[in-house]
């Protein structure tokens, strides 16, 4: 299914063009556009299958956008349904809210795991993987569709922040930040590097475990072995790259956006990155990838004071105007993408933030939804002995 109509669905979808000034700040983030719309490709494409044919494909891709209420790519995604040849029930599911009550146990499966997960990363389990299994997908098949889920849960909370984005005025200047005071580091917390423990959240480092069987590398094919070592120094021993490995060319693609996302030059500060990540994994309850980002804010920011208030409480976390900015924006797009509006934005327009620091900001969020879901809906965080 891939996309001949544009070369970016995402953008026409946004009604960003080219000429436009959010189409010209865009450009600066080339790389990233072109690396979304390679990903969206390859996921609809018809030889990737590999254990889910397109209507399976594509209906889990409308699943995820009606339960976020993202209508322009939900009714983009019906609309390739309604394309397909034979589609058998999925294609019902365009014409109606949800799949009919009589369909065959594979595709009631796919349904109540899409569903679940897009609505609450964290609500799956290894339950939820044998009813799959039960069903009759086999483990690489489990892989692309929960990958499938979290690119689509990307790609709705890109598009909602893309919309909302490009109605900034590129061209005004951002207001000076009001926060300037010095930073005390609170005498109640251990410095930067040592671990904090709140709530059930840490900063220390973590291992994972997948509740699937995972690739050995001593059976890799030399497209496995090419994307584990691109992927990771240590991807040979990790449950995770190993089982996404599985899934290889997914896998590659998937790295290439996030690196676009978090390394682009430029732009938000990749503290700020890292913090808008955290919030997002803290929303989503995704031990692992928090006690990641918020190491990661720690060595760039050298300190975790906004990390601790995180870990405590999302809603009231940030220790100055762009923090508290930043988890706003962050927040809205992780618990209600279909609300954001520019409204959304203007706390980041009046704590100095540019619009390519916004978009990046807006990038950085999103992408997390799809991070998250990986690590909550394949495995689990395990404390090392």
């Amino acid at each position: 299914m891939t996309d001949t109509a544009s070369q970016d669905l995402l953008s026409r979808l946004a009604g960003i063009t080219p000429a436009s000034a959010a189409g010209q700040s865009l450009a600066q983030r080339h790389k990233i556009v072109d690396s979304i719309q390679n990903c969206h490709e390859l996921f609809f494409s018809q030889d990737i299958g590999d254990g889910l044919d397109a209507p399976e494909r594509i209906g889990a891709a409308l699943l995820v956008c009606r339960q976020a209420g993202i209508t322009a790519l939900a009714q983009y995604y019906a609309d390739q349904l309604l394309s397909l040849p034979d589609a058998g029930p999925w294609q019902q599911l365009a014409r109606q809210e949800s799949l009919p009550a009589d369909v065959p146990p594979r595709a009631a499966a796919i349904e109540s795991f899409v569903l679940s997960v897009a609505a609450d990363p964290a609500s799956a389990d290894p339950l939820a993987l044998q009813v799959l299994q039960q069903a009759g997908l086999s483990t690489p098949a489990i892989v692309l569709l929960a990958q499938l889920v979290g690119f689509v849960s990307f790609q709705v909370r890109l598009l909602a922040g893309w919309q909302a984005w490009r109605t900034l005025d590129a061209s005004a200047a951002p207001q000076p930040a009001q926060d300037n005071t010095s930073f005390v580091h609170p005498a109640n917390l251990p410095p930067p590097g040592q671990a904090l423990r709140i709530n059930g959240f840490t900063s220390e480092t973590l291992d994972w475990k997948a509740w699937l069987p995972v690739l050995d590398p001593e059976q890799a094919t030399a497209q496995q072995e090419a994307v584990l070592q691109a992927s990771h120094p240590k991807a040979r021993t990790s449950d995770f790259y190993l089982l996404l490995a599985l899934q290889p060319d997914i896998l590659h693609e998937r790295s290439t956006v996030f690196n676009t996302i978090m390394y682009a030059p430029g732009g938000l500060p990749r503290a700020e990155r890292e913090l808008a990540t955290a919030v997002v994994s803290r929303i989503n309850r995704c031990v692992y990838c928090l006690s990641v980002h918020a190491q990661r804010f720690e060595q760039l920011a050298k300190r975790n004071d906004v990390i601790a208030q995180l870990f405590q409480d999302p809603d009231t976390a940030g220790t100055n105007q762009r923090e508290r900015a930043i988890v706003h924006l962050a927040s809205a797009i992780t618990s209600a993408p279909s609300g954001i509006t520019l409204d959304t934005l203007s706390s980041m327009s009046a704590a100095g933030f540019s619009s390519l620091e916004i978009l990046d900001a807006i990038n950085a969020s999103a992408l997390f939804a799809w991070a998250n879901r990986l690590m909550l809906n394949l495995g689990e965080a395990v404390t090392p002995a």
